[in-house]
């Protein structure tokens, strides 16, 4: 009797576990039937259900990421590119999300992943480079998220955004050829440019310092000069002075350098009259 009293509270247990279900905070769930939904979009918190008719399927209702590989595309100019993206998703649609993808995220994001990359290429196909990198990438995001959010209606889910991590060239382009010859070419050009003003100014310098080279010396040869003809000046003054005092000792005196620079030579040969003036201080130096 006891074990019998037993097996129906145990059965009794069984059955209430069974008759409830339990949604938690960032949860959404369907209740099946048979295999059909009956109801879905549960919020977070305890409910009801039939014990084994009905089937309670809880999923993720917090944001999800979906982070793509690198994929290359075509610029409006025909320029590869390799972009690096990634995807922020939600379930929007339980029902849609069940009936699409049977409630697996790892189906819905092999689904997502070819929408978004599609997107992706006819955004970049239309945008040159420069708008790709540069101030376009905001308007490309926001457009393809709208345009993603059309075409995934189907599977429940809704895109939130798409945010582009990087965008490179690829490493045998000849886009990043030529970049590298741009930026190698205007670092040249700049390289060049100061060159030619270190050199213009060098020249400029060299220039004002031989001008200055040449005042000084004008300076100090005009210094030099007057210095040389005003002793000159007092020099013939002094001569003069002297002559005037005493003509004889002047002649004397004029006489005596004479002979000092006529006979100062070891070598050589003056041929003079006895009589001439020349001696004549020679002959009466008694």
């Amino acid at each position: 009797m006891r074990s019998l009293l037993a097996i129906v509270i145990a059965a009794v247990i069984l059955l209430a576990i069974n008759c409830v279900f339990v949604v938690r905070e960032g949860q959404t769930a369907i209740l099946l039937q048979f295999g059909r939904i009956i109801e879905s979009d549960y919020k977070p918190g305890l409910h009801f259900k039939l014990p084994l008719v009905q089937q309670a399927l809880r999923f993720d209702a917090r944001l999800q990421t979906l982070d793509a590989a690198a994929e290359r595309y075509l610029t409006s100019e025909k320029k590869d590119v390799n972009v690096d993206f990634v995807v922020k998703w939600k379930i929007s649609d339980s029902t849609k999300f069940y009936t699409a993808v049977a409630g697996d995220q790892d189906r819905a994001q092999q689904r997502l992943a070819p929408t978004v990359k599609d997107g992706m290429r006819t955004a970049i196909n239309s945008r040159t480079l420069k708008e790709v990198v540069s101030s376009a990438r905001s308007d490309l995001t926001d457009t393809l998220v709208k345009n993603a959010n059309e075409k995934t209606r189907n599977l429940g889910i809704e895109i939130i955004d798409v945010r582009i991590k990087r965008v490179d060239l690829p490493e045998a382009s000849s886009v990043l050829r030529s970049v590298y010859e741009r930026m190698r070419s205007e670092r040249k050009q700049v390289a060049d440019s100061l060159r030619a003003e270190g050199n213009e100014a060098a020249e400029r310098i060299r220039a004002d310092a031989d001008r200055q080279v040449q005042i000084l010396k004008a300076e100090a040869y005009r210094e030099a000069q007057t210095g040389r003809g005003e002793g000159d000046a007092q020099a013939a003054k002094i001569y003069a002075d002297s002559y005037g005092k005493d003509a004889e000792f002047y002649a004397f005196y004029r006489s005596l350098e004479a002979y000092r620079e006529s006979l100062n030579a070891p070598n050589g040969v003056l041929v003079l009259d006895p009589n001439s003036e020349f001696l004549k201080y020679l002959q009466n130096s008694k």
